[in-house]
């Protein structure tokens, strides 16, 4: 545990390398601070002893009190400024960090987790770090600053009874270490409770639909209130275990209060008629003293309790940022434009050692053909897909493309010569234009147009309120089908020399679908086309269709051919069209 934070606080640190300056300004201002809090007490203590003697002196204390009590207060302003100026540049780095690696994550870290717990992570733990980092900077460093301080100015004063503080005050450090080590191990535990929460918040609002369709309302009412019963165990067990910091250190403080004044006032006793008496003035300094030294250890026992949540929630996103990444692959050549042939030799791939998925399969697609993909469901269709976008690394055997191994080009260049689109339509929230051209940003506005209108979208985009400017926001913005018509025209209008469609015209109906697919028919000649279909009236005009059952290749052939070899494929046919 010790270990682990210590690692935590180093990366923290290593943050703030890019304002060096600023942090050393921090420190110096926390001491310049300290010595303006230091020398208050100083004076007044002097000013009493003038009382009724030295007018004059007594004026120029007040003077130097004022003065002091300005400059503390204009530094305290710029420490403050400069500890946020700090802490912020930490967070957005942090979250710059931890939003950029997601893109380098693979796919099998996001496929294993929730997103809702990915992006509480990012956001959720992220705030609790910085407010937990913006107390320690506006606190931490003046507290400590001020205790060194103020001993020191007791020990020089009077030893005896800076010796009685400095033996008093370690019981505080010690309860409050104490208090701070289980609210780490409390706080961890909240953080992870509190992405879990966000986790299931997120799959029950995207998911609602389905959840009133199928009256789950109450199911799902149950599952929130069990975690959020947990949670607020969970953060009541973590603010009372940080509550009970400040009520401890403040009764030691107490204690110390009272023995400085009870020994204070023996030596003010004991040497009134010495050459170096103890006055009043010295008590009432040594008193104010007492509480600038104590003070600091309340704050910080304060800012512990923060400061232990802001590690938990920093070492999570630490975690993240370390996962690791997809092996970098820019010293690789680049494909360059392919001409569409793809093989897969003897490929071996599952997403788990435990359950076998595909086992030596093997395809040639030519240039320019069109190949469909059909078998039921859980027969590796999309694992092929994920394998031929190099989204996932075979296991065993080859793909490739004009003959190069995928693994052997950057897959920034492997995914340039794919347009791909899938069941699962994903639009931004921008115009229409923004999305149409995501993957074709210097195109013009004919060829944008053209796209649209062989995608048979240009008639309902131009009745959206301003075209295609219209800023799509929410799910209410278009229809399934319509986004999937955006999907596609945003593919045609790359014009890849390959496609992938995934299902890409289940949203649309039958005569639309016809229509669309002539469109293809038309933009993809000469380009390799993998279609992966239910539907099988959608690939009888394919060149190739390909049979899949439990992972491996079962027929392959037209749709004549297979429908006459009465196979596996006649039987899924015959199904489909039964009666």
């Amino acid at each position: 545990m010790k270990g682990s934070k210590m690692k935590t606080l180093k990366r923290i640190f290593s943050y703030a390398r890019g304002e060096t300056a600023l942090f050393v300004l921090v420190l110096l201002l926390s001491v310049l601070v300290s010595a303006g809090q230091l020398a208050v007490p100083f004076l007044v203590g002097s000013a009493i002893d003038c009382l009724g003697e030295n007018v004059s002196a007594l004026n120029r204390y007040f003077i130097a009190i004022g003065a002091c009590v300005a400059a503390t207060g204009v530094a305290q302003w710029f420490l403050s400024a400069a500890g946020n100026r700090v802490v912020y540049h930490i967070l957005c780095s942090v979250r710059k960090d931890a939003f950029s690696k997601i893109s380098r994550l693979p796919l099998s870290y996001l496929d294993s987790r929730p997103f809702g717990e990915t992006a509480s992570v990012i956001i959720s733990d992220a705030e609790q770090f910085s407010e937990g980092l913006l107390l320690a900077f506006n606190q931490l460093f003046t507290g400590l600053s001020a205790i060194v301080g103020v001993l020191g100015v007791m020990l020089a004063l009077r030893w005896e009874i800076a010796l009685i503080v400095f033996c008093i005050t370690p019981v505080s450090f010690f309860a409050a270490r104490f208090i701070a080590l289980s609210t780490y191990r409390t706080f961890r535990k909240q953080s992870e409770v509190r992405a879990d929460q966000t986790a299931f918040l997120d799959e029950a609002v995207a998911g609602l639909k389905v959840v009133k369709a199928y009256s789950h309302e109450g199911e799902n009412e149950e599952v929130f209130r069990a975690g959020n019963e947990n949670y607020r165990k969970v953060s009541l067990k973590a603010v009372f275990l940080s509550s009970t910091t400040n009520p401890t250190t403040r009764f030691i403080n107490a204690l110390v209060y009272a023995a400085v004044a009870l020994a204070g006032c023996i030596f003010v006793i004991t040497t009134a008629g010495a050459a170096v008496p103890f006055t009043v003035g010295r008590l009432t300094t040594f008193l104010s003293y007492a509480n600038q030294y104590t003070k600091p250890f309340n704050e910080i026992s304060e800012v512990a309790a923060e400061f232990q949540n802001a590690l938990a929630c920093a070492e999570r996103l630490f975690a993240l940022i370390g996962e690791e990444e997809e092996p970098p692959d820019e010293d690789l050549p680049a494909l360059g434009e392919a001409e569409g042939e793809v093989a897969l030799k003897e490929v071996t791939f599952s997403y788990s050692p435990e359950k076998k998925l595909i086992e030596g399969l093997s395809l040639t697609a030519g240039a320019g053909k069109r190949i469909a993909i059909v078998g039921p469901t859980g027969c590796g269709k999309t694992t092929l897909v994920n394998l031929l976008m190099r989204f996932y690394d075979v296991q065993g055997g080859a793909v490739e493309v004009d003959g190069k191994d995928v693994r052997s080009v950057t897959r920034a260049s492997l995914r340039e010569n794919y347009g791909m689109v899938l069941q699962e339509t994903w639009l931004k929230e921008g115009t229409v234009r923004e999305n149409l051209c995501m993957g074709a940003p210097d195109c013009t506005e004919e060829e944008m147009v053209a796209a649209a209108k062989a995608a048979h979208c240009h008639s309902f985009i131009m009745r959206l309120p301003q075209g295609y400017d219209t800023v799509l926001k929410g799910e209410g913005s278009l229809s399934q089908g319509q986004k999937q018509l955006l999907c596609i025209a945003r593919v045609m209008l790359c014009r890849p020399p390959m496609l992938i469609l995934d299902e890409a015209t289940s949203s649309i109906d039958t005569r639309t679908e016809r229509l669309v697919q002539d469109a293809f028919a038309r933009l993809m000649q000469g380009r390799t086309c993998f279609v992966v279909a239910h539907r099988l009236s959608t690939i009888e005009t394919a060149d190739l269709i390909v049979v899949m059952r439990a992972g491996s290749i079962v027929e392959q052939g037209t749709h004549g051919e297979l429908l006459a070899k009465g196979g596996f494929y006649a039987e899924l046919y015959r199904a489909q069209f039964a009666g």
